[in-house]
């Protein structure tokens, strides 16, 4: 309460993403506050697990702060997969979820065609204040062809994803024309008569990126980094440019893709197939015969590519030195190995991880797991990206409006959290390796060294692993505090606008700054801030789309034993990932129970038995049998297999509920 005035203050709002637990308690997690405030059921005011809100602080008199959601900022989700009740009077959704959600009212007039027990998508169309129950609309009666296919479309729409595109936004896609017309060239820097050619997987569909490649006449050497211009054809504030913002990014899964923008733009007018004009935006470099650059230009071109490479058919020429366009290839490559050894004397990390990649027949199951390999023809690709992406960034850093840097969506990566990488540089050092934590630089220098000494060693892949989870995120944002992991002090993304919203936003900005009509996006944060969300819920998403193939791959193996290497440890068990499948699963720590009683010592990354001090440590190679493999819950359960029996401490005391074999015999 004011002195002066004898009126109470008002409280303050905050805003933050409200988290709903499986119990149905809700809790905000607000931006600028340490501790979560508890929002109960009675106070969610028609918001739902995810949604962005600003929540007003009750009066209380416990510990833990309390508060009611006044405004829903804007909703995670929009769309629901469930099952329908229909009868004579009434129809009801039921929403499939593990958070709770409230039933969905649907109006005979929005059933559009379906009947009860239908597994649909239904789309929220309002929830008023003071209704019990929010009303939508049936937009798909989903169709699978396998469970298989019916799970992959449920994490799409459970990741907030729509599984199409707008009527409104399908019809713009058709008034688009792809003609090269006089007024078009004008504009455009004509690339057409330099040799180009694109790099991309066996599989791929969308070609976002070509290079090109040219002899000048004094000896220097321009090659040119030529991106798709989504730009050219989804313009601001059309039914198309919405949809792909409300996407941001595609979503890749197994066995399809979930594109940001209709498959006309992606797979034909943008994708720079060989034998066809296409617009792209490039970066095109002049270099000196030693692979250092001495100038670059920035702008719109027409290209016309001359052959689609595969990654392994490029790899071919490197290794034999021979094949279609093989001085060049083997040119651009060296100026590549030298970017890249550059980038790490420069304070880049050089991680790795292991990823893996599915065998599937027709009908999407899987038949094989393959791990993939990081070549020099992919470092060849990836090298030029950076360089592009990189050269964009700087660009746009210098352009100042009223003195002040223009507002763009820098892709960032902050410096390491001393207190978190502390207990990982405690745990390389039991095997030999040491940090040096003076300065974010030596950290970099200390990583790198680790990684050159790790390969081939029996804690590569643990180390590699523990590594990578010590670092911050990178994110989208207009704060540009450079990119630690890259080593890089400007970065963006400009090379993949067919897949990520960010580079039609960097693509729009930087012709912007090239025709010197600037616009400053006050709203820039808030896009940067969903982009980086959309992110994370892809990536959710491909996770989970990756574990229910493992686990699909897997149902046929019940039973057999198989050896792994512990890849995470909890108070509740450990994670092992077998060595021969790829494939992650817990061995639960009840079940190791007639062994010892093992307590989590997460320092070193280890479960340890109080008896016997028996170790269960990140890295370690074990033994296991596949108990269960569990498709609805995509979960892999295995059982430890011991190594040598021991001598058993209290007889087992056997009832005629349950009998339990002793594992050790």
């Amino acid at each position: 309460m004011s002195k002066k005035t004898g009126k109470k203050k008002p409280v303050p709002l905050l805003k933050g993403v409200l988290d709903i637990t499986r119990s149905g308690m809700g809790y905000l997690v607000a931006e600028g506050r340490e501790e979560d405030v508890l929002i109960r059921p009675q106070d969610f005011n028609r918001a739902m697990d995810g949604d962005t809100v600003r929540v007003k602080l009750k009066e209380h008199k416990h510990k833990r702060a309390e508060g009611e959601v006044s405004e829903i900022i804007s909703r995670k989700q929009t769309e629901f997969i469930g099952s329908m009740d229909v009868s004579d009077s009434f129809a009801f959704f039921k929403p499939d979820s593990q958070k709770p959600l409230p039933d969905f009212y649907i109006n005979k007039k929005n059933l559009n065609g379906a009947v009860t027990n239908d597994r649909v998508v239904v789309r929220l169309l309002k929830w008023d204040n003071g209704a019990r129950k929010p009303e939508g609309e049936v937009i798909n009666v989903l169709e699978a062809k396998s469970p298989g296919d019916m799970a992959m479309k449920e994490l799409i729409i459970q990741n907030g994803f729509p599984l199409k595109f707008s009527d409104e936004a399908l019809k713009e896609v058709t008034l688009l024309e792809e003609k090269v017309t006089p007024d078009a060239l004008k504009k455009r820097r004509d690339c057409r008569d330099t040799l180009t050619f694109t790099i991309d997987p066996a599989d791929a569909k969308d070609f976002d990126d070509a290079l090109s490649f040219k002899v000048l006449d004094n000896g220097d050497y321009e090659i040119g980094v030529h991106i798709a211009d989504v730009s050219h054809f989804v313009h601001p504030d059309t039914a198309l440019d919405q949809e792909g913002y409300a996407r941001a990014t595609s979503v890749y899964l197994p066995d399809r893709v979930n594109p940001m923008l209709p498959e006309k733009i992606s797979n034909e007018l943008c994708s720079l197939r060989p034998h066809e004009e296409k617009f792209c935006f490039s970066a095109i470099f002049n270099f000196s015969n030693k692979g250092k650059v001495k100038d670059y230009w920035l702008g719109k071109t027409i290209i016309h590519s001359d052959h689609r490479f595969t990654y392994d058919e490029v790899q071919q020429i490197i290794d034999d030195g021979k094949g279609l366009y093989a001085p060049e290839i083997l040119i651009i490559n060296n100026f590549a190995k030298g970017f890249r050894k550059d980038r790490f004397k420069n304070g880049a990390i050089n991680f790795s991880s292991t990823e893996v990649k599915f065998k599937l027949d027709e009908d999407g199951k899987p038949l094989g797991i393959v791990v993939k390999e990081s070549k020099e023809s992919h470092q060849l690709i990836e090298e030029f990206m950076l360089l592009a992406n990189r050269t964009v960034a700087t660009h746009v850093s210098k352009i100042k409006v009223n003195k002040k840097p223009i507002p763009f969506p820098y892709r960032i990566h902050d410096n390491p959290d001393e207190e978190k990488l502390k207990p990982f540089v405690a745990f390389a050092k039991k095997f030999g390796y040491q940090f040096d934590m003076n300065d974010p630089d030596a950290i970099a220098r200390s990583f790198n060294q680790l990684m050159t000494d790790v390969h081939g060693k029996p804690e590569q892949h643990v180390l590699e692993q523990l590594g990578i989870r010590t670092m911050a995120k990178a994110i989208y944002t207009s704060e540009n505090i450079g990119h630690y992991g890259l080593g890089f002090e400007n970065y963006c993304h400009f090379t993949s606008p067919i897949r990520r919203y960010p580079d039609i936003m960097v693509h729009r900005i930087l012709q912007q700054v090239l025709e010197n009509e600037v616009v400053v996006d006050k709203k820039m944060e808030e896009k940067c801030k969903h982009c980086s969300e959309r992110e994370r819920a892809a990536m959710e998403a491909e996770r989970a789309g990756n574990k229910y193939k493992q686990v699909e791959f897997m149902l046929n193996k019940v039973g057999e034993d198989m050896e792994g290497v512990i890849s995470g440890v909890s108070s509740f068990g450990f994670w092992v990932e077998t060595v021969q499948e790829k494939c992650e699963g817990l061995v639960n720590v009840k079940d190791l129970s007639e062994y010892d009683d093992f307590r989590h010592d997460a320092d070193d990354y280890a479960l340890v038995g109080t008896r016997t001090g028996k170790k269960f440590r990140m890295g370690d190679k074990v033994q296991v049998k596949l108990v269960s493999a569990n498709l609805e819950k995509r979960q892999l359960d295995f059982d430890w297999i011991p190594d040598m029996p021991r001598r058993r401490e209290k007889p087992v005391k056997i009832t005629s509920k349950k009998i339990k074999r002793n594992r050790w015999s």
